[in-house]
């Protein structure tokens, strides 16, 4: 599986760290940035470049950290076919793709530390979609949009 991951400066330590554990586990890792710490830099930057790679890559998963994950998590979901979910919790990223087959998992750099991320992580890329007609109905409704990035 390839795995797109992105990070602001205050996300940047944290999606170093990240992309360590995602080579070691044996995962087919792009760095879509930043790739130098630059205080005030963009959330916006890192989230658009995973999204549109995942968006790209259909069987492909991102990962996106910012200090709260709001902001990489809305910047995301702007794109068709892009379900960010925002999960601080191992029961949360279960969720995620158990309902709603969320494709990037946003974590936050504030309150998520590097093991918690890996057990975030590990549920994240091993859980699958339970396919049920509501869920896919549901998630069909999410594209009904006008216009898209």
């Amino acid at each position: 599986m390839e795995i797109f991951v992105g990070a602001d400066y205050r996300g940047f330590d944290l999606k170093n760290e990240i992309v360590e554990f995602l080579i070691a586990e044996g995962y087919n890792v792009t760095d879509e940035g930043a790739f130098s710490y630059n205080e005030g830099d963009d959330f916006n930057d890192p989230a658009i470049s995973v999204a549109k790679s995942v968006r790209e890559n259909p069987d492909s998963k991102g990962i996106l950290i910012c200090d709260s994950a709001h902001g990489v998590t809305m910047q995301a979901n702007r794109f068709k076919g892009i379900r960010a979910a925002h999960c601080g919790s191992v029961e949360s990223a279960k969720l995620a793709r158990e309902h709603d087959n969320a494709n990037i998992l946003c974590i936050s750099a504030h309150f998520v530390d590097i093991a918690l991320a890996k057990e975030i992580i590990d549920t994240f890329l091993n859980t699958d979609f339970v396919n049920l007609e509501r869920r896919v109905r549901r998630i069909n409704r999410l594209d009904e949009r006008e216009d898209y990035a």
